[in-house]
Protein backbone atom coordinates (compact mmCIF):
# COMPACT_ATOMS: atom_id res chain seq x y z
CA UNK A 1 0.00 0.00 0.00
CA UNK A 2 1.20 3.98 -0.79
CA UNK A 3 1.91 5.81 2.27
CA UNK A 4 -0.62 9.13 2.66
CA UNK A 5 2.76 10.99 2.14
CA UNK A 6 3.33 9.17 -1.62
CA UNK A 7 -0.20 9.85 -2.24
CA UNK A 8 0.16 13.74 -1.59
CA UNK A 9 3.52 13.71 -3.19
CA UNK A 10 1.46 12.37 -5.98
CA UNK A 11 -0.91 14.61 -6.14
CA UNK A 12 0.47 17.92 -5.75
CA UNK A 13 3.05 16.82 -8.65
CA UNK A 14 -0.39 15.95 -10.88
CA UNK A 15 -1.72 19.40 -9.73
CA UNK A 16 1.69 21.65 -10.62
CA UNK A 17 2.43 19.43 -14.24
CA UNK A 18 -1.28 20.28 -15.41
CA UNK A 19 -1.17 23.76 -14.28
CA UNK A 20 2.05 23.75 -16.30
CA UNK A 21 0.35 22.47 -19.19
CA UNK A 22 -2.35 24.35 -18.60
CA UNK A 23 -0.68 27.39 -18.70
CA UNK A 24 1.49 26.86 -21.17
CA UNK A 25 -1.87 26.13 -23.38
CA UNK A 26 -2.92 29.66 -22.38
CA UNK A 27 0.50 31.07 -23.81
CA UNK A 28 0.41 29.52 -26.69
CA UNK A 29 -3.49 30.08 -27.84
CA UNK A 30 -3.83 33.46 -26.74
CA UNK A 31 -2.78 34.56 -29.71
CA UNK A 32 -4.91 33.05 -31.74
CA UNK A 33 -8.18 33.68 -29.54
CA UNK A 34 -7.10 37.61 -29.53
CA UNK A 35 -7.42 37.35 -33.71
CA UNK A 36 -10.53 35.12 -33.49
CA UNK A 37 -11.98 37.65 -31.55
CA UNK A 38 -10.84 40.53 -33.34
CA UNK A 39 -12.21 39.20 -36.97
CA UNK A 40 -15.19 38.61 -34.82
CA UNK A 41 -15.67 42.01 -33.73
CA UNK A 42 -14.65 43.49 -37.30
CA UNK A 43 -17.53 40.96 -38.72
CA UNK A 44 -20.14 42.77 -36.34
CA UNK A 45 -19.20 45.92 -37.57
CA UNK A 46 -19.28 45.31 -41.08
CA UNK A 47 -22.82 43.35 -41.00
CA UNK A 48 -24.18 46.81 -40.09
CA UNK A 49 -23.54 47.75 -43.88
CA UNK A 50 -22.49 44.82 -45.62
CA UNK A 51 -25.70 42.05 -45.64
CA UNK A 52 -23.29 39.10 -46.14
CA UNK A 53 -20.26 39.71 -43.69
CA UNK A 54 -21.02 36.86 -41.38
CA UNK A 55 -20.22 34.70 -44.31
CA UNK A 56 -16.78 36.16 -45.55
CA UNK A 57 -13.70 34.31 -44.65
CA UNK A 58 -11.34 35.90 -42.09
CA UNK A 59 -9.08 37.02 -44.76
CA UNK A 60 -11.90 38.65 -46.67
CA UNK A 61 -13.26 40.78 -43.47
CA UNK A 62 -9.44 41.85 -43.15
CA UNK A 63 -8.95 42.63 -46.65
CA UNK A 64 -12.67 45.20 -46.35
CA UNK A 65 -12.14 46.33 -43.19
CA UNK A 66 -8.87 48.20 -44.62
CA UNK A 67 -11.25 50.25 -46.47
CA UNK A 68 -12.80 51.55 -42.95
CA UNK A 69 -12.00 54.87 -41.16
CA UNK A 70 -11.55 54.75 -37.54
CA UNK A 71 -12.36 57.24 -34.97
CA UNK A 72 -11.99 57.22 -31.04
CA UNK A 73 -13.89 60.25 -29.67
CA UNK A 74 -14.79 61.41 -26.54
CA UNK A 75 -17.77 62.49 -24.74
CA UNK A 76 -17.89 65.89 -25.83
CA UNK A 77 -17.67 64.29 -29.28
CA UNK A 78 -13.84 65.67 -29.79
CA UNK A 79 -11.77 63.52 -31.89
CA UNK A 80 -8.70 61.63 -29.76
CA UNK A 81 -5.82 60.41 -31.42
CA UNK A 82 -4.13 57.13 -31.12
CA UNK A 83 -1.28 58.36 -29.01
CA UNK A 84 -3.93 59.99 -26.14
CA UNK A 85 -5.78 57.25 -26.77
CA UNK A 86 -2.93 54.79 -25.81
CA UNK A 87 -2.33 56.63 -22.82
CA UNK A 88 -5.75 57.22 -21.28
CA UNK A 89 -6.25 53.39 -21.86
CA UNK A 90 -2.72 52.58 -20.70
CA UNK A 91 -2.10 50.47 -23.85
CA UNK A 92 1.19 48.90 -24.36
CA UNK A 93 0.49 46.43 -27.20
CA UNK A 94 -2.25 48.49 -29.53
CA UNK A 95 -2.30 50.76 -31.51
CA UNK A 96 -4.94 53.23 -30.07
CA UNK A 97 -7.61 52.92 -33.07
CA UNK A 98 -11.51 52.21 -32.08
CA UNK A 99 -11.01 48.34 -32.59
CA UNK A 100 -8.92 48.45 -30.16
CA UNK A 101 -11.86 50.07 -27.33
CA UNK A 102 -13.16 47.25 -25.24
CA UNK A 103 -16.63 47.96 -24.92
CA UNK A 104 -17.14 45.96 -21.93
CA UNK A 105 -14.78 47.87 -20.18
CA UNK A 106 -15.40 51.56 -21.29
CA UNK A 107 -19.65 50.88 -20.31
CA UNK A 108 -18.37 50.52 -16.74
CA UNK A 109 -16.41 53.65 -16.67
CA UNK A 110 -18.27 56.94 -15.88
CA UNK A 111 -19.90 58.24 -18.87
CA UNK A 112 -17.21 61.66 -19.13
CA UNK A 113 -14.52 59.51 -18.91
CA UNK A 114 -15.59 56.94 -22.02
CA UNK A 115 -13.98 56.58 -25.28
CA UNK A 116 -16.71 55.84 -28.47
CA UNK A 117 -14.93 54.19 -31.44
CA UNK A 118 -16.74 55.39 -34.77
CA UNK A 119 -16.13 53.56 -38.39
CA UNK A 120 -16.89 55.44 -41.69
CA UNK A 121 -17.57 53.74 -44.28
CA UNK A 122 -18.09 53.92 -48.09
CA UNK A 123 -20.57 51.62 -49.85
CA UNK A 124 -19.52 51.13 -53.77
CA UNK A 125 -22.48 53.09 -54.07
CA UNK A 126 -20.14 55.99 -52.99
CA UNK A 127 -22.38 56.33 -49.74
CA UNK A 128 -20.97 57.57 -46.55
CA UNK A 129 -21.91 55.90 -43.45
CA UNK A 130 -20.77 56.35 -39.90
CA UNK A 131 -20.77 53.01 -37.53
CA UNK A 132 -21.83 53.66 -33.99
CA UNK A 133 -21.00 51.23 -31.42
CA UNK A 134 -23.66 50.87 -28.43
CA UNK A 135 -23.96 48.64 -25.77
CA UNK A 136 -26.77 48.41 -22.95
CA UNK A 137 -28.91 45.41 -20.70
CA UNK A 138 -30.86 42.96 -21.79
CA UNK A 139 -33.01 40.40 -19.51
CA UNK A 140 -30.17 38.74 -18.27
CA UNK A 141 -26.76 40.21 -19.13
CA UNK A 142 -25.23 42.41 -21.26
CA UNK A 143 -26.61 43.41 -25.56
CA UNK A 144 -24.79 45.40 -27.91
CA UNK A 145 -25.09 46.42 -31.35
CA UNK A 146 -23.49 48.56 -34.43
CA UNK A 147 -25.43 51.26 -35.70
CA UNK A 148 -25.01 52.69 -39.34
CA UNK A 149 -25.77 56.32 -39.82
CA UNK A 150 -26.20 58.13 -43.64
CA UNK A 151 -24.17 61.00 -43.67
CA UNK A 152 -27.37 63.49 -43.34
CA UNK A 153 -26.56 62.16 -39.31
CA UNK A 154 -30.52 61.28 -39.38
CA UNK A 155 -31.37 58.00 -41.23
CA UNK A 156 -30.64 54.47 -40.24
CA UNK A 157 -28.99 52.43 -43.24
CA UNK A 158 -28.31 49.26 -41.12
CA UNK A 159 -27.46 47.69 -38.15
CA UNK A 160 -25.73 44.87 -36.27
CA UNK A 161 -27.14 42.81 -33.36
CA UNK A 162 -25.93 40.55 -30.23
CA UNK A 163 -26.17 39.52 -26.70
CA UNK A 164 -24.35 38.15 -24.38
CA UNK A 165 -27.46 35.74 -22.44
CA UNK A 166 -31.12 36.19 -23.82
CA UNK A 167 -33.44 33.57 -24.11
CA UNK A 168 -33.25 31.54 -27.55
CA UNK A 169 -36.42 32.25 -29.52
CA UNK A 170 -37.18 35.20 -27.57
CA UNK A 171 -35.16 37.78 -26.24
CA UNK A 172 -32.05 36.55 -28.84
CA UNK A 173 -33.97 37.18 -31.63
CA UNK A 174 -32.35 40.26 -31.83
CA UNK A 175 -29.75 38.51 -33.04
CA UNK A 176 -30.78 35.41 -34.53
CA UNK A 177 -33.89 36.42 -36.55
CA UNK A 178 -32.59 38.68 -39.43
CA UNK A 179 -36.60 40.84 -39.54
CA UNK A 180 -35.28 42.81 -36.11
CA UNK A 181 -32.49 44.17 -37.61
CA UNK A 182 -33.42 45.00 -41.08
CA UNK A 183 -36.84 46.89 -39.48
CA UNK A 184 -34.67 49.35 -38.58
CA UNK A 185 -33.38 50.36 -42.12
CA UNK A 186 -34.94 54.09 -43.10
CA UNK A 187 -36.07 54.70 -39.54
CA UNK A 188 -35.00 57.85 -38.62
CA UNK A 189 -33.09 59.33 -35.02
CA UNK A 190 -34.97 62.65 -35.31
CA UNK A 191 -38.70 63.54 -34.90
CA UNK A 192 -40.22 65.93 -37.42
CA UNK A 193 -39.96 68.79 -34.88
CA UNK A 194 -35.83 68.06 -35.15
CA UNK A 195 -35.46 66.54 -31.80
CA UNK A 196 -33.31 63.19 -31.17
CA UNK A 197 -35.63 61.13 -29.59
CA UNK A 198 -33.72 57.80 -31.36
CA UNK A 199 -35.94 54.72 -32.34
CA UNK A 200 -38.16 52.94 -29.84
CA UNK A 201 -38.64 49.39 -30.18
CA UNK A 202 -42.56 49.12 -29.55
CA UNK A 203 -44.45 46.14 -27.79
CA UNK A 204 -47.73 45.16 -29.95
CA UNK A 205 -46.01 46.61 -33.42
CA UNK A 206 -45.49 49.60 -34.83
CA UNK A 207 -47.24 52.14 -37.00
CA UNK A 208 -45.74 51.26 -40.56
CA UNK A 209 -45.68 55.10 -41.07
CA UNK A 210 -43.85 55.81 -38.02
CA UNK A 211 -39.93 56.75 -38.97
CA UNK A 212 -38.93 56.54 -35.24
CA UNK A 213 -40.45 53.12 -34.00
CA UNK A 214 -40.20 49.15 -35.62
CA UNK A 215 -41.95 46.18 -33.89
CA UNK A 216 -41.08 45.12 -30.93
CA UNK A 217 -40.30 40.73 -30.34
CA UNK A 218 -43.30 38.38 -29.07
CA UNK A 219 -42.34 37.59 -25.19
CA UNK A 220 -39.22 39.85 -25.16
CA UNK A 221 -40.27 43.41 -23.83
CA UNK A 222 -37.59 43.41 -21.62
CA UNK A 223 -34.99 43.18 -24.28
CA UNK A 224 -36.92 45.42 -26.16
CA UNK A 225 -36.68 47.91 -24.15
CA UNK A 226 -33.71 47.22 -23.63
CA UNK A 227 -32.16 47.87 -26.87
CA UNK A 228 -34.38 51.05 -27.02
CA UNK A 229 -33.02 52.68 -23.88
CA UNK A 230 -29.39 51.71 -25.51
CA UNK A 231 -30.18 53.32 -28.58
CA UNK A 232 -31.10 56.33 -27.46
CA UNK A 233 -28.27 56.63 -24.69
CA UNK A 234 -26.09 55.23 -26.65
CA UNK A 235 -26.32 57.11 -29.99
CA UNK A 236 -26.50 60.62 -28.34
CA UNK A 237 -22.69 60.42 -27.35
CA UNK A 238 -22.06 60.90 -31.03
CA UNK A 239 -24.54 63.92 -31.95
CA UNK A 240 -22.01 66.66 -30.96
CA UNK A 241 -19.36 65.05 -33.56
CA UNK A 242 -22.12 64.78 -36.57
CA UNK A 243 -23.15 68.66 -35.26
CA UNK A 244 -19.60 69.12 -36.51
CA UNK A 245 -20.05 68.39 -39.51
CA UNK A 246 -23.56 69.56 -40.52
CA UNK A 247 -21.79 73.12 -39.82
Amino acid sequence: MHSTRQIYTFVIGMTVIVALILAGLSTVLKPIHLTNEAVFNKKAILSAVLPGAKDLTDEQVEEQFKTVEQMVLDYKGAIKTKDEVKKLRNFKDKEGKAEDLDLSKEKKRNEKDRLYPLYKFVTDKNETLFITAVRGSGLWDEIWGYIAIKDDFNTIYGTSFDHKAETPGLGAEIKDNPTFPNSFKGKQLYNKDGEFVSVLVKKGGADKTDKNAVDGISGATVTCDGVTDMLKKGLQYYMPYFDTLKK
